[in-house]
This record gives C-alpha cells, sequence and structure tokens, in this order.
C-alpha cells in the first residue's frame, strides 16, 4: 500500500485542483493520501467528492503555519472537519493575514524598484487560490521577467532572511494543536527542522501534540531512523508525506510511506485495524 499524507491543492499553493490531485493519486498508485493545504480546508470536500468513485481514500487535512520566538513551524491536522467553526474561523483570520502580509512584501519590493502588483501575484495564484502566499509571489515575479527561474524570488527577495520578507502574525504551535483537536482531528508537526526536534518536542508534547513527521523526501535513513524514534519515546505517531506541490518539482507518487511505516495514525483514524 503507497500512502502520502501531505499533498497541497491549488487551493493553497499546489498546482493541480483538488480533484484532479485525486485523480493523480491514483495514476500513480497511491491508496490513500491527505490533502494538507495552506491554512485552509475549502479544498477537502471536491477532493472527498473525487474520490467516491476511486480506489483511493482522502484524509481531511489542513497544514497550519505558526510562530514560536524566531521560528515559524507548521502543523498538520488530520480527520480535521473542514466544515467545523474552529477551522472556519482560522480560514477566515488566515486570508486576511496573508492579503496584509502579501500587500507589505509587494510594497517593500516597489521600494526596491521592483514594479511588481498585488494583482499580479492574484494572476499567477489562480482564481481558485484560498490561501495567499510566498509562492504565488515569486511565480508573479518570475511571470514578470523580474527574476530568471523560480527559486530565485526566495534566494534574492523573499526567504525568511530577505529584504522583501515580511513576518506574519501566526498563532503559537499550542494555538494550531489546540485548534485541531477542537476541529475533531490529530495534530502533527510538519517537517520539523532537525535541529529543533529535541529541544522543542518535549514542550509540543505537553501541548497535547500526536505525531511528528518524520517519513520525508531527501532524509537520510539515519535522520528518518531518528525523528522516529524520538516521536516514539515521547508517545506520538511517526507519519510521513511528499509535501507535493505539483508536477513542475517532482512527480506525484515517487515518494511515498508505507502502511506498516505510518500504522499508528491510519489506527487513530480507523483505517486499519
Amino acid at each position: 500500500m503507497k500512502i502520502d499524507l501531505h499533498l497541497h491543492s491549488h487551493v493553497s499553493d499546489g498546482e493541480l485542483a483538488p480533484a484532479e490531485l485525486v485523480r493523480g493519486a491514483v495514476a500513480a498508485g497511491l491508496s490513500i493520501i491527505a490533502l494538507t493545504d495552506h491554512d485552509t480546508a475549502a479544498g477537502v470536500p471536491p477532493a472527498m467528492d473525487a474520490a467516491t468513485s476511486l480506489p483511493v481514500g482522502v484524509i481531511p487535512g489542513i497544514e497550519i503555519s505558526t510562530r514560536l520566538g524566531e521560528f515559524e513551524l507548521h502543523m498538520l491536522g488530520y480527520w480535521i472537519d473542514p466544515s467545523s467553526p474552529p477551522i472556519l474561523a482560522h480560514q477566515t483570520a488566515s486570508i486576511e493575514r496573508r492579503t496584509n502580509r502579501m500587500h507589505g512584501m509587494v510594497g517593500r519590493l516597489r521600494e526596491m524598484g521592483i514594479p511588481i502588483s498585488y494583482e499580479e501575484v492574484l494572476a499567477a495564484a489562480g482564481a481558485e487560490v484560498q490561501s495567499i502566499g510566498r509562492p504565488h509571489l515569486a511565480r508573479a515575479l518570475l511571470a514578470a521577467g523580474h527574476t530568471r527561474y523560480y527559486g530565485e524570488a526566495f534566494a534574492r527577495f523573499i526567504s525568511d532572511a530577505g529584504p522583501a520578507f515580511v513576518a506574519q502574525a501566526f498563532p503559537s504551535p499550542a494555538e494550531a494543536i489546540e485548534l485541531i483537536h477542537a476541529a475533531g482531528g490529530v495534530a502533527v508537526w510538519a517537517h520539523p527542522p532537525l535541529n529543533l526536534v529535541e529541544t522543542l518536542l518535549p514542550e509540543m508534547a505537553q501541548w497535547g501534540l500526536d505525531g511528528v513527521e518524520s517519513f520525508r523526501p531527501h532524509l537520510s535513513p539515519a535522520d528518518i531512523d531518528l525523528l522516529v524514534q524520538t516521536a516514539r519515546r515521547y508517545g506520538l505517531y511517526p507519519t510521513g508525506g511528499s509535501d507535493w506541490h505539483g508536477p513542475h518539482r517532482t512527480s506525484l507518487g515517487d515518494f511515498y510511506v508505507r502502511e506498516e511505516e505510518v500504522y499508528e495514525l491510519l489506527a487513530a483514524g480507523g483505517i486499519v485495524p
């Protein structure tokens, strides 16, 4: 069984519509996927609708951006109710925060002599997007000829240390964990930086964290084993996924996890006995 528990659609910063993503997962031989768009679950219902007649299971999810001191950390929520009041309230607040942040970054770029507009960012994002982010700004800069390739926008302008970066007033990890639980979900630390795991995981476990994303592309077997063992030491589920955004980077299904690697999480959602 091939499984990917971290996928994005064009409702946030992915390239495919939710239904296209589901069909692509089937074509790639995936049996279970999770749609985890940034700060919105609006793509979950169409994804689950598309899966009803296809041989794939869709776990309703979300990826919540948080801030802890100087660190931006992300929390995955699995089996959340996409229509629950906590999720809907978070989506509304996130849209406002992300809109204000993007206006700020566009303004800084213009002050630097780069004539990009908010409308160009929206055009690059597409009509279906609900969660505007830096990848959309990077696409707009590339489309307007201000950069030579997609990653140059981050390297020169909009990385966390970039001159056009504007920090967002994200909720704390503890608030995100509480929100995910209130929506009926399981909270997992997404792509944790290896240098922060031992420092932050004990406190996160006290806040009610349920799992740690341990199986990810580009990690060595030793790094994966360290994450898995550390998660289990704190009684947390090891999980995994590709963090896939679209086919221009890698093919869907190139990375996957196996049932036995994420058994505890699947069992928590009632997928396996």
